[in-house]
């Protein structure tokens, strides 16, 4: 899949005309899914034609209204490598102060037309861009009539009459419902960071964890200890993750810890992606080490119950 960054100015003209979807596209979650698959149909629809995404990072509102800019449902990173998954083959990430002056023609003309060769645009019912937000789905079927291009404007998924949003998955992880952001998500929740040497606390009591630099952006889930996966390379490992400041040490910054079950190796600087699939317990402070071990291990056979082990 080709990226492209920096100054959409100075971004190479096409050289295939594209369909292209239009958004944030923050977790690409299911209903960001029916967005590419319309993507999919269109592009089948007309031989010749590319798929093409245009994101943007960081979030708009991290510019426009820091105070209210949310947490992210992952990375830059974990999001190009998702909308790869989905079988796009080029992505243009935008830097929304450079282009937030642009008027809807200008952004029409200079990205889309110019930079994607847009032979169809296909966005979600309510998106907006351009100036003061002032371009919306008839903008851009007025401006396709000109240069040429379809807009295709997608009704959002929905479910039980309730909107399928990045704000509600948010505020599930925030909760510590990891399992029901996954079925939004259509895939379990991960924190993707790399492993960094903590106070070896882990090591010592004979649970060695795998420390993860977490990007500040990022939504965390309430803290607690959770079941779930390590994933790196080509390794998908069952693990046990604290998120929390690990009371029975006095800590005060919320750390994720991660303790890959039945595996013993060395992950110092390797970027992985912590998956969270269930919420096992609260953090809590125990009165002693031994405490705090034996728990740990309860929690262990826990995890190998509800990802498919016989918790032996």
């Amino acid at each position: 899949m080709k990226v492209l960054t920096g100054d959409p100015a100075d971004w190479e003209r096409a050289t295939q005309r594209a369909v292209v979807a239009v958004g944030v596209f923050d977790g690409v979650h299911r209903g960001h899914q029916t967005v590419l698959e319309e993507l999919a149909v269109l592009a089948e629809a007309q031989s010749g034609l590319i798929r093409g995404v245009l994101t943007f990072d960081p979030h708009p509102l991290a510019v426009v209204a820091p105070d209210r800019a949310p947490q992210l449902l992952g990375t830059i990173h974990q999001r190009l490598g998702r909308l790869e998954a989905h079988g796009v083959d080029v992505v243009g990430v935008l830097p929304f102060a450079q282009i937030r002056s642009m008027d809807p023609d200008q952004f029409i003309k200079s990205v889309l037309v110019d930079a994607f060769g847009a032979a169809a645009v296909a966005i979600g019912s309510d998106f907006r861009f351009g100036l003061d937000r002032s371009g919306d789905v008839q903008t851009l079927k007025t401006a396709g009539e000109m240069w040429g291009f379809a807009t295709d404007a997608v009704p959002l998924l929905s479910e039980d009459d309730t909107q399928l949003s990045s704000t509600r998955i948010r505020a599930l992880i925030a909760a510590g419902d990891v399992e029901e952001a996954a079925v939004l998500l259509g895939r379990p929740y991960a924190i993707e960071g790399p492993v960094v040497r903590g106070e070896g606390r882990g090591k010592t009591i004979g649970i060695p964890t795998a420390n993860v630099n977490y990007e500040p952006s990022i939504v965390l889930p309430a803290t607690g200890v959770y079941a779930g996966c390590v994933t790196f390379e080509n390794n998908r490992i069952p693990a046990v993750t604290n998120v929390g400041i690990r009371p029975t040490f006095d800590g005060r910054s919320v750390t994720v810890e991660a303790h890959l079950i039945d595996w013993d190796g060395d992950l110092y600087g390797r970027m992985i992606e912590v998956e969270l699939t269930h919420r096992l317990r609260e953090e809590k402070r125990f009165d002693g080490v031994e405490s705090l071990v034996k728990q740990i291990r309860s929690d262990v056979l826990a995890a190998r119950r509800v990802l498919g082990g016989d918790g032996e």
